[in-house]
């Protein structure tokens, strides 16, 4: 199988000492300092991925155990590969965000014994380099898109050609616009129904990105929020792949578990790649949600002074979490230098105060 020969592959260069890995993990000093490791301490990898930031955790002390969660089958076999190198310290965990209380049920971890949790979202480097899963606007491959391919729990998941195939053009515009932050929704959209109707498919990540770009005019890159240049169909791969794997609501209801299994003190560090996923996580740790969800609407445009009711304002600004710093953190420009793909990543890290 060809995502054995990878991990084979991976470990065989992880271990090598004059040869650098595939990945990099991002921001990976950053998030260890903030995690701050002691002797003994527990922690929970939810986002485990090509195994960076776990191993760096591990390497630490001699005594550190790290749950190590990861949704992607390839992820998981990684893991239980590392695992041998650290026997009894990195314990491999297959699931969701949401799966992750029945996982550590079987461990008998309780709820308020964690050390510290960290997350990294986003897309791994080894599913952006597979053509096969289709992620990637720059490796043609099926327009596939699940994080967890491969695994039993999602044998009936639909998959992003799917969605382009049965989704309404009303649905496609509300996935585009808002899960793409994508402007030209409505044009996209059309574009997709109207190559339905003429009975082309749509199921390559090549037929999409050529289908994005001829609907949005002669150029195929332009200008995102960092104006950098980026593929007119970025937005289009990005709204489809949050919503094929329920990403937005997988990391609310992971934020909801950061506070539930951490114990006082327990530090928490999350890695955005985007607005959605960085709002999300601000919105939690600013205490800015309501009945389990983060509040759609900021802060600062909540009007206090038209309510008086004291126990709804609090809970509009209260948090349990002390953050450690003042502003969000970026990568340097060394670390963009050396590796691309944290040129949009962000990390916030606070406390658990109760």
């Amino acid at each position: 199988m060809w995502h054995r020969q990878w991990i084979k592959t991976y470990c065989t260069l992880t271990q090598s000492r004059t040869v650098k890995p595939q990945h990099i993990p991002v921001l990976c000093q950053e998030a260890i300092n903030f995690l701050k490791p002691m002797h003994e301490q527990t922690f929970i990898d939810m986002t485990f991925g090509a195994g960076g930031h776990t191993k760096e955790l591990l390497d630490r002390h001699g005594d550190i155990k790290v749950y190590a969660l990861d949704r992607d089958p390839i992820a998981y076999e990684l893991a239980k590969t590392l695992s041998t190198q650290y026997q009894g310290r990195l314990i491999p965990l297959l699931g969701k965000f949401s799966d992750l209380p029945r996982l550590l049920a079987e461990h008998n971890v309780q709820q308020h014994s964690v050390d510290g949790i960290l997350f990294d979202f986003g897309c791994s480097s080894m599913q952006f380099d597979e053509a096969d899963r289709g992620f990637s606007i720059s490796k043609n491959g099926p327009l596939d898109m699940r994080m967890d391919r491969g695994s039993d729990a999602n044998s009936e998941q639909i998959t992003a050609a799917d969605v382009l195939a049965r989704a309404e053009e009303t649905d496609l515009v509300k996935i585009l616009r808002i899960y793409g932050e994508e402007k030209s929704a409505k044009k996209i959209a059309r574009a997709i129904v109207e190559a339905r109707s003429a009975l082309h498919k749509i199921e390559t990540t090549k037929q999409l990105a050529d289908l994005v770009a001829a609907c949005m005019g002669d150029t195929s890159h332009r200008m995102d929020k960092m104006q950098r240049p980026a593929h007119v169909a970025t937005k289009t791969f990005q709204a489809l792949r949050i919503f094929v794997n329920n990403e937005l609501n997988e990391i609310n209801y992971g934020m909801i578990l950061a506070n539930t299994y951490l114990k006082p003190e327990g530090r928490l560090v999350a890695i955005t790649f985007h607005s959605l996923e960085d709002t999300i996580v601000k919105r939690h740790l600013n205490g800015n949600v309501i009945e389990g969800l983060a509040n759609p609407v900021p802060l600062k445009y909540c009007g206090y002074d038209f309510t008086h009711d004291k126990e709804l304002v609090e809970s509009f600004v209260s948090s349990n979490w002390k953050q450690l710093h003042k502003h969000v953190l970026v990568p340097t420009e060394s670390e963009v230098a050396r590796n691309s793909r944290s040129r949009s990543a962000k990390l916030r890290a606070a406390i658990k105060l109760k």
